[in-house]
């Protein structure tokens, strides 16, 4: 049995064509304690336009670590949903399997821990005419990956954080004070 209690974790990957940034951020925990039950209630206690669905490579088959997957955004268009529950499933489903390919989670506790995922997917992605799934997909891939890896690692480190805290400047307070927003 796995006890890595509960870690959690997020990652920005941008710079792609538009609408296809990722920010998905990650709680993973030991499936017999509360994550689990709160794994199992998210799953079960499904809420109008933010519908979790578990990642799957493609219907009827699950990644391990059981991961589910909840939109930051609510849905209420049908091409937004497809490309939710289409490329960006898919995409993070492969983030999992990437993660656990790269021993950030190790194979010893694939079947104990789960992995609440909450992705953003920017509503805007409905207006593009000829979205670019490959980049769409590769975005979100690493940068499932890329947060499993920081939640399991615990980074940044409090050490980082304090040494940093006045040189990272939020990008939006930063526009902000700019006069941008």
């Amino acid at each position: 049995m796995s006890k890595i209690g509960i870690r959690v974790g997020e990652a920005l990957v941008a710079g792609g064509p538009p609408g296809t940034a990722a920010e998905p951020e990650v709680v993973i925990g030991d499936l017999d304690s509360p994550f689990g039950s709160a794994f199992a209630n998210l799953l079960g206690n499904q809420v109008a336009g933010h519908t979790r669905v578990l990642a799957l490579l493609n219907t009827d088959v699950m990644v391990r670590p059981a991961t589910l997957c909840v939109s930051k955004v609510t849905v209420k268009d049908a091409r937004y949903t497809n490309i939710l529950m289409g490329t960006v499933q898919y995409a993070t489903a492969m983030g999992v399997l990437d993660a656990v390919r790269k021993g950030d989670i190790p194979l010893a506790i694939v079947n104990d821990v789960g992995i609440i995922i909450s992705i953003w997917l920017n509503p805007s992605v409905v207006e593009v005419e000829k979205l670019d799934h490959r980049s769409l997909f590769n975005i979100h891939r690493e940068a499932t990956a890329r947060a499993i890896h920081k939640a399991m690692a615990n980074e940044p480190s409090i050490e980082w954080l304090l040494e940093n805290q006045e040189k990272v400047v939020h990008k939006y307070f930063e526009r902000a004070l700019n006069g941008e927003l």
